[in-house]
């Protein structure tokens, strides 16, 4: 986001955030975000209208009021009218800001219920699940391919494994990429739940899976050099033979085998 959107966002984040901590339903919020998210997507004369940096905020306001209200809660409606108040630099970065605050909301549900930890975790290996089966991955990303039948796809590899606000995400991902590939989704989608929980996240690449107590003593680690809480997400490749890969933000700390076996190959000229 330019400078503009970025002060609109942050804005707008603190209306957000606002009507979550006075109790409003995060499910719910997030449920009516996304349907909101999705009719300005289809609509782009009023997605234009909303974000359009010429009129006044408080008309684009009144606009998104008249569009919205009887159609979603009063809470949902609040926060898309101080949305459509702020100075955005496109109509996608209000839209953005949108879907981020529809995902925080399903976070923000699943923290209430006790469930935060787990959604990240099942998110990222549902996403690699789909990245090593390309047959998969067309089944759900082929747009030709009817809707119910990649949402019932969904709903037979994840139903009774995940948690609801899981499964709200991955469903969420398939129908509604957003000109975006579903790889790409899922990782907004991780980011954004990160920034909620003032994380960050590692991924780190073994050749054999870690136990519960190495991934708590290497997010222990990795919290002490980087700061703050850091969130494992872990990836099992027995092509790296040995050791760890730990990539985090744009740094990678490689101590895998492999890695120092192409360091032999190249000395040697191989």
């Amino acid at each position: 986001m330019q400078g503009p959107s970025r002060a609109a966002a942050a804005a707008s984040r603190e209306a957000f955030t606002g009507v979550l901590a006075a109790g409003a339903d995060g499910a719910r919020l997030a449920e009516e975000l996304f349907a909101v998210v999705g009719l300005l997507d289809a609509n782009r004369l009023l997605r234009k209208a909303l974000a359009d940096p010429s009129r006044e905020g408080a008309e684009k306001a009144a606009l998104a009021r008249r569009v919205l209200e009887g159609k979603v809660s009063a809470v949902t409606v609040s926060v898309v009218e101080q949305a459509a108040a702020q100075r955005w630099s496109s109509d996608r970065d209000l839209t953005d800001a949108l879907e981020s605050y529809a995902v925080e909301a399903v976070v923000a549900a699943a923290e209430t219920a006790g469930r935060a930890d787990r959604i990240e975790d099942e998110l990222f290996r549902f996403e690699r699940i789909v990245a090593s089966s390309p047959q998969l991955r067309t089944a759900l990303t082929d747009e030709s391919v009817p809707v119910d039948k990649r949402l019932g796809l969904v709903d037979d590899l994840l139903a009774a494994k995940v948690a609801p606000e899981t499964m709200v995400l991955a469903r969420r991902a398939v129908l509604a990429p957003r000109d975006r590939r579903f790889e790409r989704t899922v990782e907004v989608f991780l980011d954004t739940a990160s920034r909620r929980r003032e994380q960050q996240t590692a991924t780190v690449t073994s050749a054999v899976p870690l136990t519960d107590g190495e991934r708590e003593r290497l997010a222990s680690a990795l919290a002490g050099i980087y700061g703050g809480k850091v969130h494992v997400n872990t990836v099992v490749d027995p092509r790296v033979i040995g050791g760890v890969k730990v990539e985090i933000g744009d740094e990678v700390i490689d101590g895998t085998v492999l890695r120092k076996l192409d360091g032999v190959r190249r000395s040697l000229g191989a």
